[in-house]
């Protein structure tokens, strides 16, 4: 009799013990439960912890709710300016009512796929190609929008969307890159023209400035050619001024140098100017310049021009 008795107490042990184990579930912090009670939702939803449900009666069903990150499989659609493009995309979402996200739906997560795939590819057909190449954050707001307003019903929120890629046919890929290349051509000559503008203000401004100061000219040309000279790989051929021989040979001629200074500067007339009260002098003819022999023995010779010698009587 206390064997059947101790039997028994161990055989209800083990049934208590089996129906806790199955009774109690753990719900981590990061997911919520929702209880179905043969068939019918409860209104509480078990929070993160330790929890108890009535076994084969209850059914506990985890929901996560942490940001889900879902690739977009790449769609291929015609622009608003007709252009075959391929976009891929990725969409960040979570779960905000556990409840819904089990009931409203079968399964969130292929549902939010389907609706972005479709959603991507009405988005390619209303925009141009300059706007998903350049306009990426309107596009990817208004993408988030299509996809997040079904998904509210279904207790799931669209963090946000992002395109990710936008392929082009290799015959616009070289469109746009001789496009490109013409752009940076007219931006590179209204840039030089633009400085060779500015350039010729600036030389006009400097002739008109030195037209002032005839000096500041020749003082251009020594820096010019110093300038060049500082090479030493070419040969320079240097126009000399006409005034500047003039200032030279009065400065070889001491003469002309001392009567330069010691004469009065008077105003010299005109040439069509006439003359009064002057007397007219004959002008001189040009007379050959005598040739000085270098020896006495050169005198005789006629060739020189000389005179033969005093003996002769003859000149």
């Amino acid at each position: 009799m206390d064997v059947d008795l101790v039997a028994l107490g161990v055989a209800a042990g083990a049934a208590c013990l089996a129906y806790a184990m199955a009774a109690a579930k753990v719900v981590k912090q990061y997911e919520r439960g929702v209880v179905f009670r043969l068939g019918r939702l409860r209104d509480r939803v078990r929070e993160p912890g330790f929890t108890m449900i009535v076994p084969v009666v209850d059914r506990l069903h985890k929901v996560n709710l942490q940001i889900v990150t879902m690739p977009v499989p790449a769609q291929e659609g015609i622009t608003r300016d007709n252009v075959t493009v391929r976009v891929d995309a990725v969409v960040y979402f979570k779960v905000v009512d556990a409840a819904d996200a089990i009931v409203r739906v079968e399964d969130y997560r292929f549902a939010v796929s389907q609706m972005a795939q479709t959603s991507l590819r009405s988005i390619i057909g209303k925009s141009e190609l300059d706007d998903l190449l350049s306009n990426r954050e309107k596009l990817n707001q208004g993408l988030e929008l299509m996809i997040d307003s079904p998904a509210l019903g279904w207790g799931v929120s669209v963090d946000r969307v992002e395109i990710k890629d936008v392929s082009l046919p290799e015959t616009m890929k070289r469109s746009m890159a001789r496009q490109a290349e013409a752009d940076r051509e007219r931006r590179a000559r209204v840039i030089n023209a633009d400085a060779e503008l500015q350039a010729s203000k600036k030389l006009a401004e400097a002739a008109r400035q030195m037209s002032e100061t005839p000096a500041a000219l020749q003082l251009r040309l020594l820096q010019t050619v110093m300038a060049v000279a500082a090479e030493k790989n070419s040969t320079l051929v240097l126009p000399i001024p006409v005034e500047l021989l003039r200032f030279l040979e009065r400065g070889s001629d001491p003469t002309r140098e001392e009567e330069f200074h010691h004469e009065p500067h008077s105003v010299k007339p005109p040439l069509n100017t006439p003359v009064t009260n002057a007397t007219a002098v004959p002008a001189m003819p040009d007379l050959p310049m005598p040739v000085v022999p270098e020896s006495p023995a050169a005198l005789s010779d006629p060739a020189h021009g000389g005179h033969e010698s005093l003996d002769d009587g003859r000149v």
